[in-house]
């Protein structure tokens, strides 16, 4: 162990396992994922040997960065009480590694004498071959059996060491991944009676979804014809990719949205997945509010119609859009439950519900079925033609979706695949709801510490006073509501807010952002409205 250390020394750097994990700039990360590697060992061997998976990647942050997640048997994010672990192991001396190493697995129980099981695989970012043999070092340097997977889009290492550890789950390969959805979206799409195949415009954000996808269209070409753009030739997430698209809410670089056009974003690792059109002669954005709705409006139709209850529900953050929720429970009748910002706390909300919709306004989501609602599905028999079709379609989806983590390949055939099953347009899923006007800001502070919160993240503690000047502008904006929050990813606090009209919400995004600069010790340029 001391001579595999010794390869990756420490730079006394202080790092912080956040929301997506560990994520920084890349030439400061060498350290960390030889002791995430560590990390993933003793995992592994706290679930008796089960496979512990380490994602290399930054997802949307610029090229310049990366970082890494460990994901847990089941294919989903590693445990909440787990991560103060991963930042003592990152943070600790050389010369500490060994004995932080060995009271971490005292305290959590974890007999070293097990065998461990690590599945490695990483984004495309140019930094991420080097970061990813560090893991690899570290892993083996403690006698854990290591498999380098390569270039993986996030997802499909979720899904792999899902199939690894529940081989019931699916074969634990790409090419399992890539037979295992085209085989239930062509199902789908066949149930839909489609006979021409879709047209979609397809933004990669220059990232791993570009490629992965492209090896998946062959199998899928009858139903589906896709026209991608920002494949690799520019920088990765540079003014394209889902995050761009949802926060500046206008095209991709490189992309035109025509009249009938239908237009999607990948983010950098393809765990993120917005949808775009023309509407009325404007840009116009479907989001994961709106994935989220459709999905709900589908599988509770599907289950009303085979005479099922599934026990559906809806989780979302505080950046959901006003519309979708009250669309959600006053039209689709389906409960809705709020959670702080960040899919670990999305998914283990979901969990609750025995179909739980989870998806960030951002497009990153997926669908949970627990257990009860999978024996449910095997279960029941059908008596009639529609709740033949409505359980064939139910038990489809369990197969579409993946249920590890969100997946923008996954989630785009299942957007498609409830579009063809209800003939709908575009025109006809932007009239599900309206969406009011929204703006999200970010402002540089000199601790985005300073700002807590509680609520899910809708109401802000401290500092003292920003809350009351937050509630005094939103009182005066019609249908306006707003709300702060220190990035988990950026050294930023992040600014959301929304109102009845597209100037009244920019007037009180901007005037928020200025309340954080005052309260919170902004640092740079005071923001300006556009």
């Amino acid at each position: 162990l001391e001579t595999a250390i010794s390869k990756h020394p420490s730079l006394g750097l202080t790092y912080s396992y956040g929301t997506a994990g560990f994520r920084t700039k890349a030439d400061t990360l060498d350290p960390v994922l030889f002791r995430v590697g560590l990390l993933a060992a003793l995992r592994s061997q706290c679930k008796d040997g089960k496979v512990i998976g380490i994602m290399v990647t930054a997802s949307h942050n610029p090229e310049h960065d990366n970082g890494a997640k460990l994901v847990d048997p089941m294919g989903e994010m590693l445990e909440a009480s787990w991560e103060s672990y991963a930042a003592r192991l990152a943070n600790c001396t050389d010369a500490d590694v060994a004995s932080v190493y060995q009271a971490i697995a005292t305290e959590a129980g974890v007999d070293t004498s097990k065998p461990a099981h690590v599945a490695i695989g990483g984004d495309t970012r140019e930094s991420t071959a080097s970061l990813m043999q560090a893991a690899h070092d570290g892993s083996v340097a403690v006698g854990a059996n290591c498999q380098d997977f390569g270039v993986l889009t996030t997802p499909q290492l979720h899904y792999i060491v899902r199939c690894l550890n529940d081989p019931s789950y699916g074969v634990a390969t790409e090419q399992g991944y890539y037979d295992k959805h085209i085989e239930a979206f062509n199902s789908l799409m066949t149930m839909a009676g489609v006979t021409e195949p879709v047209t979609i415009k397809l933004d990669c954000a220059n990232g791993v979804g570009a490629n992965k996808f492209a090896k998946m269209l062959p199998g899928i070409s009858k139903f589906l014809k896709v026209e991608l753009c920002n494949t690799g030739d520019g920088p990765l997430n540079e003014k394209c990719g889902a995050d761009y698209v949802k926060v500046q809410q206008q095209a991709p670089s490189n992309m035109t949205v025509d009249a009938g056009d239908r237009c999607a974003s990948f983010d950098g690792d393809a765990d993120r997945l917005v949808y775009y059109c023309q509407h009325e002669g404007s840009f116009c954005l479907l989001d994961g509010d709106r994935i989220a709705s459709l999905a709900a409006l589908c599988l509770n139709e599907a289950a009303h119609h085979a005479d099922v209850d599934l026990g559906l529900g809806v989780v979302q953050t505080a950046y959901a859009n006003g519309g979708s929720s009250e669309y959600l429970t006053s039209v689709a009748k389906v409960p809705v439950a709020f959670t702080k910002t960040g899919v670990k706390h999305l998914h283990h909300k979901a969990v609750e519900f025995g179909v739980g919709v989870y998806f960030e306004a951002n497009g990153h989501g997926t669908v949970l079925f627990n257990d009860s609602a999978l024996k449910t599905l095997k279960e029941a028999k059908a008596s009639s033609p529609e709740s033949s079709r409505g359980l064939e379609i139910l038990t489809t989806m369990t197969k579409l979706i993946n249920q590890t983590v969100g997946d923008a390949i996954s989630d785009l055939l299942m957007v498609e695949a409830i579009l063809a099953l209800k003939r709908m347009s575009n025109r006809d899923w932007v009239a599900l709801y309206q969406d009011l006007p929204n703006r999200q800001l970010k402002v540089k502070v000199a601790d985005r510490t300073a700002i807590e919160t509680t609520d899910a993240e809708r109401r802000c503690v401290a500092p003292a006073g920003l809350q009351d000047a937050i509630n005094t502008l939103v009182a005066s904006t019609p249908q306006g509501r707003s709300f702060v929050r220190p990035s988990g990813t950026e050294d930023v606090v992040r600014v959301y807010a929304e109102a009845s009209t597209r100037d009244a919400c920019d007037t009180l995004a901007n005037a928020v952002a200025n309340k954080v600069y005052d309260f919170a010790n902004g640092i740079g340029e005071r923001p300006t409205q556009a």
